[in-house]
C-alpha cells in the first residue's frame, strides 16, 4: 500500500488539495519564507544537513505541529494568491509551473505529520490532528475554489499555449485542470459553500474513523499464559514474550490485535478458542459498540461523499472516483471482478472441503469456521505438499531479505545500497535504519531509503511506502528520500527475525513503491503522483523477485545453519503457490466488492452492517471466511478517500502484473532480462504520471494485458 505523506501539487491531483511541495526560487515569496525563518520553528524550516537536506526527525517534539501547519496554510495561501492575481496573461510558466513551487513549508511539516498519524500516534497527537482536520480541509478549499486562480488554469487548458507544450507538460495541465474541476471549482454559490462545508465534515470523520480502529488496535490484546502457548512456534513464543514485556507483562505472552500477529497465532494454535478470541478481536476492530465504534460515522461518510458528487452532477461516487482510472467506470471494474469470483469461491469450497477432511480425520468433532480456516489449511498444505510454513519461516530473515531486495534493485535498477553512519541522519524512532542509494555505475547519489520494520504501540497496522522528498527537475534536480514501513514482530535480543512467506511477499511488495520514486525521473512534483488502480502495480510485479533462483539461492539461508533452502523445498513452494488461492482471492474481493457496492448506491439512510451483509449473501460469499478488511476497520476506503471506490485496483493491477511477469518468463534471461529490465524501468517505473498508464505499458509490453494470465497464475479456469 502506498501511503501519501500529505505533499503538494502530487498530492493535490489526487486528493483535491491543491498545493504544491518543492523548493522555490521565485523572488516573490521573500515575503512569506523570511516569516518562516523568523519562526524558529522546527517542523517548518528547511531542511539541512547532508543528502540534500534530511528531515529533523531528532527534533520533533508535538508542541510545534498545530503552529507549523497554520503558519504553512498562511504562507501557502499568499503564495497562491500571487499567483491568482497577477496582472500577466496566464502562461504554463506563471501559472502551473508556479503552482509547482508553492506550498514548500506546508510540505515539510506534512512529513512530520505523517511519521506522528502513521508511525507514532499517540492520544495527544489525536486530539491536534482532530483540531486540525477541519481546519486543513478549509485550507485545500479555499485553494480549490479560488476562482482567480481556477480561471487562469482554464485558460492555459483551453489556451492555444497548450499545443506547443510537450507530452508530459500537456499532461501536467491537464492533471492540474482536472484537480480542480473534479474538487468543486466549477461550482457557484450556495453549492460551492455546501461542497467546502462537506468536505470539512469528512476531514473530521476520516480523522475519527482512523483514530477509532488504532485505539481498538491498542485496546485489545491477548495475554497467554506458558499453558496456552501449544502449537506455536519458538520465534513466534519469543516474540510474544518480548512483546508482552514491553506492555508491562513480563511472564506473560502478547497476541497484538495487528495482522502480523493474528495470522500466525490463527495458522498455528492449538486452542480453538483462543483461536476464535484473536479472530473475533482482530475482525470487529471499530465494530465493538461503545465509543470507537465506526458504523455511524461509515454512513455519514457515504451520505456527504454521494451529496458531494450529486453537486458535480456524478450520478454515485464511483462514477466521480473512476472517471481518471484506467478502469474509467464501475462497470468495467465491477466486470473484472465478477469474473474471478466465481472461481474464487468454487476454488474455497475445495479448500473447505479438504479442511472439514482433516478435522473428522481427527475426530475434532466442528465445522469449519473462520477461526479454523488458516489452522487447517496449513495441515492441508502439510498433507498435500508436504510444506510446512514454519519450516518455511527458518529461511526468511528480515536482514537477509533486506540484502535480497538490494540485489534486486542492483540487478534491475543498476541501484547500490549503503548503510549510512550512525547518527549522520536523523531518525523519528531507533528501530528506523537509513540506507544512501546510489548509481552503481556513476556513484551519483539517488536519495536515502529509510526502513521503520516494527510494529510497535502508536504504529498503525499493516505495511506501506511514503516519500519524503520526490524527484524533480524544474528548479534544478532532487534527490529521493523514501520510505518503507512495516509490522514485523520484534523478535528476542540477539535472535533474528523471522517472517512468514507471505509477509516476505508484502516486505518486496512495498520495496517497489519504494523503487518506484526513486527511480523516477519526472520533471514536475505531481507527476510523481499516480493513477489509483495503476499504482500498485509495479509494486505488485516486484513481489515475483522473491520466488527468483537468485534470490533463493543466495538470500534465503537457514538462520541456524547458514545453509541455501534446499531445492526440494524451493520445489514444494513452486508447487504450492496456488494454494489457499481461494481464500486470499476472495477475502480480498469481497472488500473490493463491498467496497464499490458501498459507493454505486444511495446510500440516504444506509446501515452498514446490515448492507454489509445484505451485499455478502447476494454475493454468495463462504461462510467460512470473511473480508479481508471488514467495512468497520476498513481504513483504505474509510480513514481517507485515497482506495475509496478504488480497492478494485489491486487486482486490476494484478492483471498487468500477470501479464508482465510473463514478459519476463518469455525472455531469454528470464527475470533478470536485460532488454526487458530497461523497458521496465523506461516505461512503467521512471515516468510515474508523467504518461497515460495504458500507453506505457503498450511501451513495455507490446499489447494490452487480457485476463487469462491472472487465472494461470492463480490455477483458476479461464472463463469463455
Amino acid at each position: 500500500m502506498i501511503k501519501h505523506t500529505l505533499k503538494p501539487l502530487a498530492l493535490a491531483v489526487a486528493m483535491g488539495s491543491l498545493i504544491a511541495c518543492s523548493p522555490s526560487n521565485d523572488s516573490s515569496m521573500d515575503e512569506p519564507t523570511a516569516a518562516v525563518a523568523e519562526m524558529n520553528n522546527p517542523l517548518i524550516a528547511q531542511w539541512e544537513g547532508p543528502y540534500g537536506g534530511v528531515p529533523a526527525f531528532d527534533e520533533m517534539s508535538l508542541e510545534y505541529l498545530k503552529p507549523a501547519l497554520e503558519e504553512g496554510m498562511r504562507v501557502n495561501l499568499i503564495e497562491v494568491e500571487r499567483i491568482a492575481n497577477q496582472e500577466a496573461a496566464p502562461t504554463f510558466e506563471n501559472t502551473i509551473v508556479a503552482l509547482e513551487a508553492t506550498g514548500d513549508d506546508l510540505g515539510r511539516v506534512f512529513t512530520y505529520y505523517g511519521i506522528w498519524s502513521s508511525n507514532m500516534s499517540s492520544p495527544e497527537f489525536r486530539a491536534v490532528q482532530q483540531e486540525m482536520a477541519p481546519k486543513m480541509s478549509a485550507f485545500f478549499s479555499q485553494i480549490n475554489q479560488n476562482e482567480a486562480l481556477f480561471a487562469r488554469v482554464k485558460a492555459v487548458y483551453e489556451g492555444e499555449e497548450m499545443n506547443s507544450l510537450r507530452p508530459d507538460q500537456q499532461r501536467l495541465v491537464t492533471l492540474t485542470y482536472n484537480g480542480f474541476a473534479r474538487n468543486g471549482a466549477t461550482l457557484d454559490g450556495e453549492a460551492k459553500q455546501r461542497y467546502a462545508e462537506i468536505q470539512q465534515r469528512l476531514a473530521e470523520l476520516h480523522t475519527k474513523f482512523g483514530n477509532n480502529v488504532l485505539a481498538d488496535e491498542e485496546g485489545y490484546v491477548v495475554y497467554l499464559d506458558e499453558d496456552q502457548l501449544g502449537g506455536l512456534p519458538g520465534s513466534f513464543v519469543s516474540a510474544s514474550a518480548s512483546a508482552a514485556e514491553a506492555r508491562g507483562q513480563a511472564g506473560k505472552y502478547a497476541i497484538t490485535n495487528t495482522r502480523s500477529s493474528m495470522s500466525p497465532f490463527l495458522t498455528y494454535s492449538d486452542n480453538r478458542e483462543l483461536r476464535e478470541q484473536v479472530w473475533n478481536n482482530y475482525y470487529s476492530r471499530g465494530d465493538n459498540g461503545g465509543e470507537f465504534d465506526n458504523n455511524a460515522i461509515i454512513a455519514e461518510i457515504l451520505q456527504l461523499r454521494h451529496e458531494r458528487v450529486n453537486l458535480l452532477g456524478y450520478p454515485n461516487y464511483a462514477s466521480w472516483r473512476l472517471e481518471d482510472r484506467m478502469a474509467k467506470n464501475p462497470e468495467n471494474a465491477m466486470a473484472l471482478m465478477e469474473a474471478v469470483w466465481p472461481a474464487a469461491i468454487g476454488r474455497v469450497a475445495e479448500e473447505v472441503a479438504d479442511m472439514q477432511a482433516i478435522a473428522d480425520a481427527e475426530g475434532a468433532d466442528i465445522t469449519i469456521a473462520p477461526w479454523d480456516y488458516r489452522y487447517y489449511a496449513e495441515k492441508v498444505r502439510k498433507a498435500k505438499y508436504d510444506l510446512d510454513s514454519d519450516e518455511v519461516k527458518q529461511y526468511l530473515q528480515l536482514d537477509k531479505l533486506t540484502q535480497a531486495m538490494f540485489y534486486v534493485a542492483g540487478e534491475l535498477f543498476n541501484f547500490e545500497f549503503t548503510p549510512v553512519a550512525e547518527g549522520s541522519v536523523p531518525v523519528f524512532h531507533p528501530d528506523v535504519n537509513v540506507w544512501e542509494v546510489t548509481d552503481k555505475t556513476t556513484g551519483e547519489n539517488i536519495g536515502l531509503w529509510y526502513l521503520d520494520p516494527f510494529a510497535r504501540q502508536g504504529k498503525r497496522s499493516g505495511a506501506w511506502a511514503t516519500s519524503y522528498r520526490s524527484h524533480t527537475t524544474f528548479q534544478g534536480p532532487t534527490n529521493v528520500l523514501s520510505s518503507n514501513n512495516s509490522n514485523f514482530v520484534k523478535a528476542s535480543p540477539g535472535e533474528p527475525v523471522l517472517v512468514s512467506w507471505d509477509d516476505a511477499t508484502t516486505f518486496f511488495h512495498e520495496f517497489g513503491h519504494a523503487l518506484h520514486s526513486l527511480s523516477s525521473n519526472v520533471e514536475y512534483p505531481s507527476l510523481n503522483g499516480g493513477v489509483r488502480d495503476y499504482t500498485e502495480f509495479q509494486s505488485q510485479l516486484l513481489e515475483r523477485w522473491l520466488s527468483t533462483p537468485e534470490v533463493i539461492n543466495n538470500y534465503l539461508v537457514h538462520a541456524e545453519t547458514g545453509e541455501p533452502m534446499p531445492a526440494e523445498l524451493f520445489e514444494k513452494i513452486q508447487a504450492a503457490s496456488t494454494f489457499n488461492q481461494g481464500f486470499s482471492t476472495t477475502e480480498y474481493l469481497a472488500s473490493a466488492l463491498v467496497d464499490l457496492k458501498f459507493h454505486t448506491v444511495d446510500p440516504t439512510g444506509i446501515d452498514p452492517d446490515a448492507f454489509e451483509r445484505e451485499t455478502l449473501a447476494d454475493l454468495n460469499m463462504p461462510s467460512e471466511l470473511v473480508m479481508r478488511h471488514r467495512t468497520p476497520h476498513f481504513g483504505h476506503i474509510f480513514s481517507g478517500e485515497g482506495y475509496s471506490a478504488g480497492y478494485y485496483g489491486y487486482m486490476w493491477a494484478d492483471v498487468l502484473t500477470s501479464d508482465a511477469s510473463e514478459a519476463f518468463a518469455e525472455a531469454p534471461g528470464g527475470f533478470y532480462d536485460e532488454d526487458v529490465a530497461k523497458r521496465l524501468v523506461d516505461y512503467l517505473f521512471a515516468p510515474r504520471n508523467s504518461m497515460d498508464p495504458a500507453e506505457a505499458y503498450r511501451l513495455f509490453r507490446g499489447s494490452d494485458a487480457g485476463i487469462e494470465p491472472l487465472m494461470r497464475d492463480r490455477g483458476f479456469p479461464i472463463p469463455e
